[in-house]
């Protein structure tokens, strides 16, 4: 059996109970951080909450070279951890399929997604989000800019007059995340700096910070430590309006040309 576990957003009491008893009945424990890191724990005490061992894979050892981990899955029971939710990453599928194809039974355990997380915090509708995206490190890609990918899907959302979650780069080896300010100051280079955007930052934490301004404002404002994310919504019905300026300090300018109505 190998058994997929989400852990949640910021600790190691973020994942769930059903997620924990699968962690601790497990013969092995794997982990990879690369798609996702909890951000307010660390590998030993997640290890010592549990009591297990955790090897943790670099993205070479688990999407090129999976085989320590599919070989315990053979032998026994064995975990897989991530961070938010298993599957939404497509690297993990892969690894699924390839469980599956040496008649590995597989389940999931599903753990706090930042979508979820970001819809509830700022009060922006879930069923309003158009598709997601990841903007990368400047200097990771070749043109120092921003991905055309990233600008397309922004505008393709803001047309179909739906909400933008925007992931935002990290390197945990190298202890670098991107701050939605910096994320906000690349993307007002591109559109109107008075276009709305909203950074989230440590969701599933004790202390969760919302911050809601035109773009250029956004980019001069400290939400505090990682990890960030950044939504760049559609029209506001009036309800998300009010959600935003009572729960994400959203200022009136900010808010006076997103309001659709009722």
């Amino acid at each position: 059996m190998l058994t997929f576990v989400g852990l949640g957003l910021y600790d190691e009491r973020s994942v769930t109970l059903q997620g924990r008893d699968a962690i601790r009945a497990a013969d092995a424990v794997f982990a990879e951080w690369y798609t996702s890191v909890l951000t307010g724990t660390t590998l030993e005490a997640i290890e010592s909450t549990h009591d297990v061992s955790i090897q943790v894979r670099d993205r070479a050892g688990v999407e090129e070279d999976p085989e320590q981990i599919l070989a315990a899955a053979e032998r026994g029971d064995a975990v897989f951890l991530t961070g938010g939710d298993p599957m939404v990453s497509t690297t993990h599928v892969d690894l699924r399929l390839r469980a599956a194809a040496r008649d590995v039974e597989t389940r999931i355990v599903h753990g706090t997604t930042a979508q979820t997380a970001a819809s509830s915090l700022t009060g922006l509708q879930n069923y309003r989000f158009g598709k997601a995206t990841t903007l990368p490190f400047a200097d990771t890609h070749p043109t120092d800019g921003v991905p055309d990918s990233v600008l397309d899907t922004v505008a393709e959302n803001r047309d179909r007059d739906l909400h933008t979650l925007v992931y935002l780069d990290i390197d945990p080896e190298e202890d670098r995340y991107m701050r939605g300010s910096t994320a906000a100051k690349r993307l007002s280079e591109h559109f109107d700096p008075e276009v709305l955007g909203v950074i989230v930052a440590r969701a599933g934490s004790d202390a969760p910070a919302v911050l809601a301004d035109q773009l250029g404002q956004l980019a001069t404002k400290d939400a505090g430590p990682p990890l960030h994310l950044l939504v760049v919504p559609g029209s506001l019905h009036e309800l998300e309006a009010e959600a935003l300026e009572t729960f994400a300090d959203a200022p009136p300018e900010a808010l006076a040309d997103s309001q659709s109505g009722p």
